[in-house]
């Protein structure tokens, strides 16, 4: 098991658990933090042994977005990992998910702050929990920057054009509530309770067929880009073949046997 040291990394049953771990900096993204997280995506989607993963943050916050002193790789921290980089130019846009989708379902735990670039990997998410104090939002235009973590393409797939466009034009930032009322996130726990709340959702998604959940979220993806037609099409190749796996026979039996189905991911 991997992880650096700002990326721990741990196992809650078929869970693997991402902690952004630099809670001084409220979990500002800094080149450790990068190659830990790529580094565990990598992970679930090789063990077949992990179901889900869960994404949080340390302390009281997710992530505040880019820390660039940090990201420069200024120090011995930074220096450690330069040459994985190096290596791969492209690896802070795969462990920020803008240029990587993992296999396995990804639950975030929201906590405190997720704003800039903490909202830009929240998009790369597939469920979304958030205690009741969390804050989002883009600030780049602001500091007059660009959202270049995929904010401006992916948002307005995600939430309604009109709520995208106000948060990318303004700025400010947006109440956990808020953010739940336009359907950035699923749901508003009370304040340190977020991280429970994801392991919960994550037990629900780890009790079912893994090969149907991994089919069903890639199936929900791909048919984004697609027509209608092209998407019914696809789910068809991609769905009918689940039916002859172990998994769905040992589900069916279970059903009948009204007992908790066992799946062997085959």
């Amino acid at each position: 098991m991997g992880g650096t040291e700002h990326l721990t990394v741990r196992r809650e049953g078929a869970t693997l658990v991402l902690t952004l771990n630099r809670p001084e900096a409220k979990n500002a993204l800094s080149l450790a933090m990068l190659v830990g997280l790529y580094d565990g995506w990598l992970e679930a989607d090789a063990d077949d042994t992990i179901r889900s993963v869960v994404f949080t943050g340390a302390g009281d916050s997710f992530c505040a977005g880019m820390d660039l002193k940090a990201l420069a790789g200024n120090g011995m921290e930074g220096e450690r990992h330069r040459d994985r980089l190096k290596a791969d130019p492209d690896l802070h846009w795969k462990a920020m998910l803008r240029h990587h989708r993992p296999r396995k379902p990804v639950i975030a735990a929201v906590e405190g702050y997720c704003v800039a670039g903490g909202t830009e990997m929240l998009q790369g998410t597939d469920i979304r929990v958030a205690g009741e104090s969390a804050t989002f939002g883009l600030f780049e235009v602001k500091r007059g920057l660009f959202p270049i973590g995929g904010s401006t393409v992916r948002l307005q797939r995600q939430i309604p054009r009109t709520h995208a466009l106000e948060m990318l034009l303004t700025g400010r930032p947006y109440s956990a509530r808020e953010a739940a009322g336009i359907g950035l996130i699923g749901h508003v726990v009370p304040d340190g309770t977020a991280l429970d709340k994801a392991l919960e959702i994550a037990e629900q998604v780890n009790a079912c067929g893994p090969l149907a959940v991994e089919a069903v979220k890639a199936s929900v993806y791909d048919a984004a880009e697609m027509t209608e037609t092209d998407g019914l099409a696809a789910e068809l190749e991609r769905g009918w073949p689940i039916f002859d796996t172990a998994d769905a026979k040992e589900g069916a039996r279970a059903f009948a046997e009204k007992r908790s189905p066992v799946y062997k991911r085959a």
